[in-house]
């Protein structure tokens, strides 16, 4: 972070800026004033702010966004497939649809953060959707993980799958 002197008239707006209580603003600069070790009127150094920026795509449904990007990070919203009955082929199919929001992201798996894995039936399943899981992955460029057994949002569902990464 960029660092830079500001006095005391410059603090009390800056400090009000952080989301602090004024009371608490208030008594950070009065705390400061009362330092010896700076000169007067008093500074402090601060770090410089970088803009926040969030981009939703995929609005239109009513409960939520398919892809909020947030300061450079894609989140991606929990993929699921009830097209097929096997956990091999929902497998590939909602690996698919990360791969398209990611795009749609300006991103791709190379550059995956975390994952979330939820299987309806793990005994069952864990293995044959590990298969598919590691023929997708970048084995160079692996995310954190957790997988975990959960009861789904539909019957036919097997697998949901959620995922974050770095635009950069």
């Amino acid at each position: 972070h960029n660092l830079s002197l500001h006095t005391q008239s410059e603090l009390l707006p800056m400090l009000l800026c952080t989301s602090l209580p004024t009371m608490l603003a208030n008594k950070i600069i009065t705390t400061i004033s009362r330092t010896k070790i700076l000169s007067s009127p008093p500074h402090i150094l601060t770090k410089s702010r970088t803009m926040v920026t969030t981009q939703r795509i995929g609005t239109d449904d009513p409960r939520m966004s398919r892809i909020v990007i947030h300061n450079n990070i894609v989140y991606i919203s929990g993929q699921t497939d009830g097209t097929t009955s096997d956990i091999k082929n929902q497998t590939a199919n909602v690996l698919k649809k990360v791969d398209d929001l990611l795009a749609q992201a300006n991103t791709d798996k190379s550059k995956l953060l975390t994952a979330s894995i939820w299987l309806k039936d793990i005994s069952r399943d864990f293995k044959e959707m590990n298969d598919v899981w590691n023929g997708w992955i970048d084995p160079n460029n692996k995310p954190v993980r957790a997988t975990v057994e959960a009861n789904m949002a539909r019957e036919q569902l097997l697998i949901e799958v959620q995922v974050t990464a770095a635009t950069e």
